[in-house]
């Protein structure tokens, strides 16, 4: 079954046992699927579909660090909420030690040498690690690890 499917299927699920909060994340998330689509003129597939999950998922947690610095614990728990059910849909998140493993494999594939680097090393890790792990992360510890070096 394609994730495009389990996305239906999982909202009709919804509709029917009458999970409102479960029912508006997957109309939201086929909507910018669709949107998406739209303005790629070309239909998704999976590895796209995942990557507009991604970037709602990430959309969540700037809500969740925004709201919880404003001291609004309602709307951190509704975000907290539709981030989980999001996270369902996308692979494992890697851990931090996974995600130094394959960063310590293409800092020497590419021969890193510095912060100069970093667009050569950014370049061929993200395609490894894209929608398993956060890019924010990432960036901090490649630009820790540059400068070390």
């Amino acid at each position: 079954m394609s994730l495009r499917q389990r996305l239906d299927s999982d909202l009709k699920d919804a509709m029917r046992k009458k999970d409102a909060v479960r029912r508006t994340v997957l109309r939201t998330i086929l909507s910018e699927i669709r949107n998406a689509e739209i303005a790629s003129r070309n239909e998704l597939d999976d590895l796209g579909i995942q990557n507009v999950m991604t970037k709602q998922a990430q959309q969540r947690r700037d809500s969740i660090e925004a709201y919880d610095s404003a001291g609004r614990n309602d709307l951190v728990q509704k975000e907290s909420a539709e981030l989980s059910i999001i996270s369902g849909y996308l692979p494992e998140q890697m851990s931090e030690d996974e995600v130094n493993i394959v960063i310590s494999e293409v800092l020497d594939q590419v021969n890193a040498h510095g912060l100069s680097d970093m667009g050569k090393v950014m370049g061929t890790l993200m395609p490894k690690i894209r929608g398993r792990a956060d890019g924010k992360l990432v960036n901090l510890i490649v630009s820790a690890r540059l400068k070390e070096l």
